[in-house]
C-alpha cells in the first residue's frame, strides 16, 4: 500500500539552523538531516536532505561485496547527490588529484595532508553526483542537496577535521578507489523534460517534469521537489516523500518536478 514515509529530523554539527520553506523546523536548531523512515517494499532505499554550514568528514563507504568480505552485512552503500541550492563556491570533494597507494593516502589521512589530495568540484544548483562505492569524498558548506542511497550506514572515516569521533582507516583501505573521480559520474539536470539520471547502478534515478499520470509502476519512492503529486486522495508536497507499491495510482500536478527512485 502506498503511504507517505515518516520524516526524521537529525541535528549535526555541520548542519545549519533556520532552513527555509518547505521544511518548518526550530530556528534554534542545528539541522544536518532530515530523511524518510524506510519502509516494505522500498525498505532498501533511503533518501534524506542534508544542510551544510561546515565540511563533513572525508570518507568512504563498501561495495557489497566488500561488505560481505568484511562481515557487515549483504549489502553496501552506493550513494547519489542532486544539488538543490549552493552558496557562491560552494563545492563537494569527490576522487583524489592522482593514483595513490594505500600507504601513502594512510599516511595523509593521519597527517591531514589528505586534503591536499581531494579534488573539489564547484557545485551549483541542478549537478547530479554518482557517488560509487570506493569514492573517497566529502560535501563542503552552503549546499542544500537531495541524497538518495542504499539503506545502510557503512561509513569509514578517514580525516575529520580535529572532530573528536572515531576514524576507520584500516577498514578504507580496504575498499577505498585510490584514484581520480571519474568525469562520466557526473551530469547536470536539463531541467525541460524528465530525464533518467541514474541507471546501472545499485538503484534508478529518474527526473520527472509536468504532469504524469503512472499507475502500475514497480516500486519506487517519489520526492518532490516543486509542485505535488497525489496518491489517491493523499496530496503529498515538496518537502515529504511518499512509498509507491506496485499498481498504484500516481499523479503529479502540472508544475510538478519529482524524483522517482527504484532498486534495481
Amino acid at each position: 500500500m502506498s503511504r507517505r514515509l515518516e520524516t526524521k529530523t537529525l541535528e549535526k554539527v555541520w548542519g545549519r539552523k533556520g532552513i527555509s520553506a518547505p521544511f518548518s523546523n526550530d530556528p534554534e536548531l542545528q539541522i544536518g538531516e532530515i530523511w524518510f523512515e524506510p519502509q516494505a517494499p522500498v525498505e532498501d532505499l533511503l533518501v534524506k536532505y542534508l544542510f551544510t554550514s561546515e565540511k563533513l568528514s572525508v570518507q568512504v563507504h563498501p561495495c557489497d561485496a566488500d561488505a560481505q568480505r568484511m562481515g557487515l552485512g549483504t549489502v553496501g552503500k552506493e550513494e547519489c547527490w542532486l544539488i538543490l541550492d549552493a552558496e557562491p563556491g560552494a563545492a563537494v570533494a569527490l576522487g583524489l588529484d592522482d593514483e595513490y597507494s594505500a600507504e601513502a593516502v594512510r599516511a595523509a589521512a593521519i597527517d591531514g595532508s589528505i586534503e591536499e589530495m581531494l579534488v573539489w568540484h564547484e557545485a551549483r544548483p541542478g549537478d547530479f553526483f554518482h557517488v560509487p562505492p570506493g569514492t573517497i569524498h566529502a560535501i563542503g558548506p552552503g549546499l542544500t542537496l537531495l541524497e538518495i542511497q542504499q539503506n545502510t550506514d557503512i561509513t569509514f572515516r578517514l580525516f575529520d577535521y580535529g572532530r573528536p569521533r572515531e576514524l576507520h582507516l584500516d577498514q578504507a583501505m580496504e575498499c577505498a578507489d585510490f584514484a581520480p573521480y571519474p568525469a562520466q559520474y557526473r551530469s547536470h539536470v536539463r531541467g525541460d523534460a524528465s530525464e533518467v539520471l541514474l541507471d546501472g547502478a545499485a538503484f534508478t534515478v529518474t527526473l520527472l517534469k509536468g504532469p504524469h499520470e503512472m499507475v502500475g509502476l514497480e516500486d519506487a519512492l517519489v520526492i518532490p521537489l516543486r509542485g505535488y503529486l497525489a496518491l489517491g486522495d493523499e496530496r503529498i508536497d515538496a518537502g515529504s516523500c511518499a512509498m509507491l507499491a506496485s499498481g498504484d495510482l500516481l499523479t503529479t500536478s502540472e508544475d510538478a518536478e519529482a524524483i522517482v527512485a527504484q532498486s534495481d
